[in-house]
């Protein structure tokens, strides 16, 4: 992505209750990548004892609306459309997830973000990808 950022990371707004609620911890945010992390806890455990779909998915949701945020115009805001992810390894009680998304598409109307989480030992846990409308928001 080569296009010059509309925000900054102090013009977002604070984070959901929800992700607060999760523990999920805002690393990094650029137009380019947005790092986020989340301590798992027992509390977000499945029936199998290891995170569960939901937590992860509100962990990739928070990094790429965060990117999408980032990369509209000061006058926008966003909504998640379309989300896909692909759960590739478990993650245990204990383990940090790190999620780092990038923008494939940043247009007027549309972004298209990819996010990869990684657990502690560097294997990729999941894959979202995730499509945002940039909408007016008449508050």
């Amino acid at each position: 992505m080569t296009r010059a950022p509309n925000r900054t990371l102090q013009d977002m707004p604070p984070q959901s209750s929800f992700a607060e609620l999760l523990g999920i911890e805002i690393v990094s945010v650029t137009p380019d990548e947005v790092v986020c992390r989340m301590k798992v806890t027992p509390q977000m455990a499945n029936r199998n004892g290891v995170l569960h779909g939901g937590a992860l998915m509100t962990l990739a949701d928070n990094a790429a609306g965060s990117a999408a945020f980032i990369n509209s115009p000061a006058d926008r805001t966003n909504t998640t459309v379309e989300a896909k992810t692909n759960f590739i390894r478990a993650v245990k009680v204990g383990d940090t997830l790190t999620a780092r998304c990038v923008p494939l598409h940043a247009g007027r109307t549309t972004s298209v973000l990819q996010v990869t989480m990684t657990r502690q030992d560097g294997k990729i846990a999941a894959v979202t990808t995730q499509t945002h409308l940039v909408l007016d928001w008449g508050g």
